[in-house]
């Protein structure tokens, strides 16, 4: 299975949520996972990521092997699943979906986040050119909504959380997340 990561420039959260993917991932044993990550912009192409998203990454034990990239259409190809970052993300990838089976891929990633029952999926924000403190709580969202990611991996609920999110969705008269 592979996993894409995707945010505005591919500099803040969408490294961010991959590496923390690939730390858990790795510590759940799911070898079989891979992640990458893009941007739906061209802002930031061949850059690494953001030095307060590594920073405080590498602070919580990460690592960082990314450098910005844009989301193609090709893309949706060889990821599985497509972890947008907030709705614009959402809206941006799914404008490039060539069909139901492309926009089946994309998903917020808050929707796997632990208050997501009481609260619906909440977008992750974007930390940039914001201080220390936002990319902070970036990290603390990220890796409450990838640790429930990776159980329903590992139980393989995967696909019932993804439909009841789209459920939910669209009982609301929101989009699929």
């Amino acid at each position: 299975m592979h996993l894409m990561t995707v945010c505005l420039g591919n500099i803040c959260r969408s490294p961010a949520a991959e590496a923390v993917l690939v730390h858990r991932l790795r510590e759940a044993g799911l070898d079989d996972v891979t992640v990458s990550s893009a941007g739906t912009s061209d802002y930031h192409l061949g850059e690494a990521p953001h030095v307060m998203s590594s920073t405080e990454g590498e602070a919580r034990g990460y690592a960082f092997t990314s450098v910005g990239a844009q989301f193609a259409v090709e893309d949706f190809d060889t990821a599985d699943l497509i972890l947008v970052m907030d709705a614009a993300n959402d809206r941006d990838v799914r404008a490039l979906a060539r069909g139901a089976d492309d926009e089946r891929k994309v998903v917020r990633l808050g929707a796997f986040a632990r208050d997501v029952a009481g609260r619906g999926v909440r977008d992750v924000p974007d930390p940039y050119g914001l201080p220390e403190s936002a990319f902070v709580s970036m990290y603390d969202q990220i890796e409450d909504a990838v640790d429930g990611l990776v159980r329903s991996l590992q139980d393989g609920t995967l696909q019932q959380v993804l439909d009841t999110r789209r459920a939910g969705s669209v009982r609301s008269g929101h989009r699929p997340a």
